[in-house]
């Protein structure tokens, strides 16, 4: 509490300006609320800016690389291909993250929001006091939607300097290493740990569960992992990683696998075990906002927490970290405080992808939710070695799997491996959030050729007539 000082009255604060936050923030200022967006680092938050957007510009970098160092089966030989690192990491700031987040405080600003930069820090429930080195503001609040986001976990023996980096020193080294070691191999870790692989560079995963990228099934990941050992990449799993020591040059990882001690030497260690919320230093403890036992807020599904006019959306509510998740609730949440009676979350399919070589993408259920559940559906599966576009651009790997109900024929789910999923995966969630059958989808005419004719002949072979397998 800053003592004696003025308290500024606002009708919405939103703390942080992530994919939630600055979302949040245009749609109250778009239903007719004054809105102040509160950011201690920088617009656009962790995604736009370290995450989601300049590890797929890396990515990118990665697959163009991996082509023209490779001959193509279709005649076209390249030589004398050099990789300007230096080049490719200014393109990724400037090109691609300076864009969108200077879009986004564009945005903001043409909304009429105002922008505070500070670290927010709550007094109580109606009032937050914001800190920019020797400055001080107080806000008093009518409704406040928190929108702090997540962070890496540190693990012990394993902290952040030098050579042991998060996703964020990942995405700036200086260069291409020659070894990149990650500790874990989940989504983050492998999407990352799959773009230096393609980058050159020999990369080794050790990851404490028996499988790798959680979230995919057996089936999915498949082509993925044989394309990664394909190109020299390794993987442990169920391996402890016990220490780690590093010098000017390197760092030797040591961990146990089989019951085998073991050590890989790297240029880098890329430690990618989890994210934890953000909600541990923002005073929360002078309100009466309830934290579950993972630290976080627990929301309804108009995203309110117990008190009834703080809300809190994104990494730090319940449910997978997901940028999209984040904005969709945002949405509701500035809808909600505007008293929009159809404010609610009822979403029944949450897109997850993963940018791995082949791409992962899934909604709804899945194989093994339909036998958790004793749901009476069944699984089709369409190749993309029988589709057309997939062939002419080379990247027939993988498949499209429809999931329907045996009665009434409904979509509950869907999964993708191989070229465009993460774009295909929209169609498929919003037939599943529209309650279609595998009929509407086969009665809708798909461009020829196209990805996502693969679709429509999944679905054709869900309703019995399948053409093309």
């Amino acid at each position: 509490m800053v003592v004696g000082a003025q308290a500024t009255e606002i009708d919405t604060v939103v703390i942080g300006s992530g994919p939630g936050g600055y979302v949040a923030a245009i749609r109250a200022a778009e239903l007719g609320q004054k809105v102040t967006i509160i950011e201690s680092t920088f617009i656009g938050g962790v995604c736009l800016n370290i995450g989601c957007i300049p590890s797929k510009a890396l990515i990118n970098v990665g697959h163009h690389y991996q082509d023209a160092i490779t001959d193509q089966p279709f005649g076209l030989k390249t030589s004398n291909v050099i990789l300007d690192w230096a080049a490719a990491q200014t393109w990724k700031q400037k090109k691609v993250v300076d864009q969108l987040t200077g879009g986004v405080e564009m945005l903001l600003k043409k909304h009429k929001v105002d922008i505070v930069h500070g670290v927010a820090s709550f007094n109580d429930n109606e009032q937050i006091n914001v800190v920019e080195g020797d400055n001080h503001q107080l806000f008093q609040f009518k409704n406040c939607i928190i929108a702090t986001g997540s962070r890496p976990v540190q693990i012990p023996a394993f902290e952040f300097s030098g050579r042991i980096v998060d996703s964020t020193g990942a995405l700036s080294l200086p260069e291409i290493p020659k070894h990149l070691v990650v500790i874990g191999g989940g989504v983050i870790g492998f999407e990352l740990g799959s773009a230096y692989l393609n980058l050159g560079s020999k990369v080794t995963v050790i990851e404490g569960l028996d499988h790798v990228l959680t979230g995919f099934d057996a089936e999915m990941i498949k082509p993925v992992l044989n394309d990664f050992k394909a190109k020299g990449g390794e993987i442990f799993t169920s391996a402890k990683a016990k220490s780690a020591l590093q010098t000017d040059e390197d760092v030797a990882v040591t961990f146990e696998s089989d019951g085998k001690e073991q050590t890989v030497t790297g240029d880098y260690l890329l430690v990618s075990v989890g994210r934890r919320p953000n909600t541990d230093d923002i005073g929360l403890n002078n309100t009466n906002v309830k934290l579950n036992d993972h630290g976080l807020i627990e929301v309804d599904d108009t995203m309110r927490s117990n008190v009834p006019h703080i809300y809190a959306i994104g990494d730090i509510t319940p449910g997978p970290a997901l940028a999209h998740k984040a904005s969709f609730q945002g949405k509701i949440a500035a809808a909600a405080i505007s008293g929009d009676a159809k404010a609610h979350d009822l979403h029944y399919s949450l897109p997850a992808v993963a940018y791995t070589n082949y791409e992962l993408a899934t909604t709804g259920e899945t194989p093994d939710s339909i036998k958790d559940k004793h749901l009476d559906a069944k699984a089709y599966k369409f190749p993309f070695a029988a589709n057309g576009r997939a062939l002419s651009i080379n990247e027939a790997v993988g498949f499209i799997r429809l999931i329907s109900d045996n009665k009434t024929k409904a979509l509950i789910g869907a999964q993708i491996v191989g070229p465009g999923a993460s774009d295909l995966i929209s169609e498929l969630s919003l037939a599943i959030e529209n309650g279609l059958t595998t009929e509407d989808i086969s009665l809708t005419i798909h461009p020829h050729p196209t990805l996502g004719e693969a679709i429509m002949d999944a679905a054709e072979l869900a309703d019995g007539l399948a053409i093309h397998i």
